[in-house]
């Protein structure tokens, strides 16, 4: 097992940043995965050669998603706002973000794929926000995928918890490309399209593409954090969800 939940190095004489999801098999978004994720792309943000980052991921699987433990009353304010943190780092990164999926890719492992680029994906990939399911639901997905497809597919997503292929993805505008090796997508995507253009440019464009949106996505995570956190956790539901599946039963649903 990696010493470190993510893994980070620079490759290409300083234009990628390769950053991988390191504790397989399901490569949970906890607290240290998402804590070393904000600090790799902390400490390379100031890179000034960078024109891309390739976020991928260490065995079958992307992500599983979050530690139900850390959605627990006790826990999920802290987690939340660490997590909402990563993701406007993401967005705000001064490099395209590129993200390479095998396998499942759900939960809060997806909210983090929707904070990056272009999507590639394996032909067996899986992508879902399956929190409905437990009685509460995904704070930083509501926000992030409409942006990414249209709002019916995104509430689709959203209030069924289903999962959906790497066709359907890609038929939907969530994924990009569907790919046997999606790495290899996406680096040759990076070589094609980024590495040979000016980092300063791209910083620039990305900030132009996404001022609108970056306001928009830092407004709405504080008012989905409130509901989550005020409204929703003082709900029988969603503490008999997350206590459900924490003890591998079917919930007792009260409907408040």
């Amino acid at each position: 097992m990696s010493e470190s939940p993510a893994q980070a190095r620079i490759e290409r004489d300083g234009a990628l940043l390769r950053l991988r999801l390191a504790r397989p098999k399901a490569n949970l978004v906890d607290a240290a995965m998402i804590g070393a994720l904000h600090g790799a792309l902390i400490e390379y943000r100031r890179t000034t050669t960078l024109r891309g980052v390739l976020l991928e991921a260490e065995g079958s699987h992307f992500s599983f998603g979050a530690s139900v433990e850390e959605h627990l009353p006790e826990q999920c304010a802290k987690m939340l706002g660490s997590l909402h943190a990563l993701i406007v780092g993401m967005l705000e990164f001064p490099a395209p973000i590129l993200v390479a999926v095998r396998g499942q890719c759900l939960g809060g492992g997806l909210e983090v794929a929707l904070a990056g680029g272009p999507i590639f994906a394996a032909p067996n990939a899986q992508f879902g926000q399956p929190e409905i399911k437990l009685g509460v639901f995904a704070p930083a997905a509501s926000v992030l995928l409409p942006y990414r497809v249209s709002q019916p597919v995104a509430e689709s997503l959203l209030l069924t918890g289903r999962s959906i292929d790497a066709a359907e993805a890609a038929a939907s505008g969530l994924v990009q490309a569907v790919a046997q090796d999606p790495e290899a997508a996406a680096l040759e995507w990076f070589e094609q399209h980024l590495q040979g253009r000016s980092a300063a440019a791209l910083a620039c464009a990305l900030a132009a593409s996404r001022g609108q949106m970056l306001r928009d996505v830092r407004k709405r995570l504080a008012e989905v954090e409130q509901l989550y956190l005020e409204r929703l956790m003082r709900t029988h539901d969603a503490n008999e969800g997350l206590s459900a599946f924490l003890a591998k039963r079917q919930p007792v649903w009260t409907h408040n």
